[in-house]
């Protein structure tokens, strides 16, 4: 079993997908990992061998940034923006779309479950 930065990587699955598990790689970013390092994509993560796990993991801790670090310098990021008040800030603090979505029937994902407005209200049980 490959464990890459803290990853258990699925054993019959190509590594180029296999390396898609871990946080902040892609498919082109594991396809130009594999192509650095000269290791057939098709071959599945069982079939690596340990100098080949451990190649790919000194190419990912030393020029990559990847699950913890990443999500660290993400929330920073998005942080910052809310901190200098720009619209992209504003726009993450109230919790609706950035990049300039439509907000009246869509954007669901950011904005929650419907709410009704004037609901009425039941009366009490006796």
């Amino acid at each position: 079993m490959a464990r890459i930065s803290g990853v258990d990587l699925p054993k019959n699955k190509r590594i180029k997908i296999g390396l898609t598990y871990i946080y902040g790689i892609g498919q082109s970013k594991s396809k130009d990992i594999l192509k650095t390092i000269q290791i057939n994509p098709d071959i599945k993560v069982k079939d690596l061998k340990d100098e080949e796990i451990i190649l790919i993991r000194n190419l990912l801790t030393n020029k990559h940034q990847l699950e913890g670090d990443l999500k660290q310098a993400e929330a920073i990021n998005i942080k910052r923006l809310m901190e200098i008040g720009c619209y992209r800030g504003r726009r993450h603090r109230s919790g609706l779309p950035l990049n300039g979505q439509r907000t009246r029937t869509n954007a669901r994902t950011r904005r929650g479950t419907k709410k009704t407005i004037a609901g009425k209200k039941k009366a009490p049980r006796k």
